[in-house]
């Protein structure tokens, strides 16, 4: 029979899981460059909805680079809800793709974070602060009727990353083993 696991030794696995999923084991060698999706964000990164919001749909990245997958979360949220830039940045794009309009906004830390469907607030090249109102969330996303924004992350053209994993702490959802 398996002794019971401790309150301590869950919390010390969570902070060790955590330091994996960041980059940031102890014990790394000083000065030594981690690859990018693994490096911690040198900004503070909060929740694009203003306030914590329930994942709908997580992050599913596919087994290739053009297969299927989920390249972001969706997150719940009100049609008409006000949508936050996650960080300070300078909106890379503020339109319409694929018929869905997007805001797209890179970041002092090489990060590109996403969001759809948002009705733009702001335009390419303009600068925006973390928390700012970039625009409103409209309806459509998903083909379930929940109305829901997709924030995705990504470090280069074809790299997405979880965007949950930008958020101080990280929020860190466990999938079944089944």
């Amino acid at each position: 029979m398996t002794p019971p696991t401790s309150p301590i030794s869950l919390f010390a696995d969570a902070i060790l899981i955590t330091r994996f999923i960041e980059g940031t084991e102890p014990g790394a060698q000083a000065g030594v460059q981690q690859p990018h999706e693994l490096r911690r964000p040198r900004g503070r990164y909060q929740w694009p909805t203003g306030a914590p919001a329930t994942v709908v749909e997580g992050f599913d990245p596919p087994a290739v680079v053009w297969g299927r997958g989920h390249r972001g979360v969706d997150l719940a949220a009100a049609e008409g809800a006000q949508i936050r830039s996650a960080a300070a940045g300078t909106v890379a794009f503020a339109g319409m793709v694929a018929g869905r309009p997007v805001v797209s906004i890179d970041h002092a830390d090489g990060i590109r974070t996403t969001y759809e469907p948002v009705e733009p607030g702001v335009s390419a090249g303009e600068t925006v602060g973390a928390g700012q109102v970039i625009g409103t969330l409209l309806p459509g996303h998903r083909s379930d009727g929940v109305c829901a924004l997709h924030w995705g992350a990504r470090t280069g053209p074809k790299t997405y990353i979880n965007p949950l994993r930008l958020l101080q702490p990280a929020v860190i959802r466990l999938k079944p083993v089944r």
